[in-house]
């Protein structure tokens, strides 16, 4: 299985957010403190704006911060959502030209094998990403002071 950068990004950016607490966080910081492109960052919030991850207030006193509990925020739900374009074959796509898909068993064993795969992230929230230890690890990583 292969995640995209703009999942994995879109994971950073929410665990950023849940280190942080309420505390209203910029683009900036984040970019910063991952040493990620900050217009990278800007599509990727705002697609986790739009999908009800985050939330995003305007203004010169505004920033982002999570719009949901921990643990509503689904890993499973998040790579879904995320990943829904990304096809593991190309016997997956709407597009599909090759010419073996009719009799080919390989399309249902990725099929079965990427079910699995998503099957284990729906037991896991962000809450699960963040016990205490982790939580303060990731704080002193990324220099994040909490409150």
């Amino acid at each position: 299985m292969h995640i995209t950068r703009y999942t994995d990004y879109s994971l950073r950016i929410l665990l950023y957010l849940a280190v942080k607490g309420e505390q209203l966080s910029t683009i900036t910081e984040i970019s910063e403190s991952y040493g990620l492109s900050k217009n990278h960052l800007m599509k990727i919030v705002q697609q986790l704006s739009a999908k009800g991850y985050l939330l995003a207030i305007r203004g010169k006193f505004g920033g982002i911060r999570l719009d949901k509990p921990l643990n509503e925020i689904n890993i499973g739900a998040l790579v879904r959502d995320f990943e829904e374009h990304n096809k593991l074959v190309e016997c997956f796509s709407d597009n599909n030209q090759c010419i073996i898909t009719a009799s080919c068993g390989l399309k249902k064993m990725f099929s079965l094998a990427q079910e699995s795969f998503l099957k284990t992230l729906d037991n896991y929230t962000l809450a699960d990403l963040l016990s205490d230890n982790k939580k303060s690890e990731l704080a002193e990583i990324l220099a994040i002071e909490v409150s």
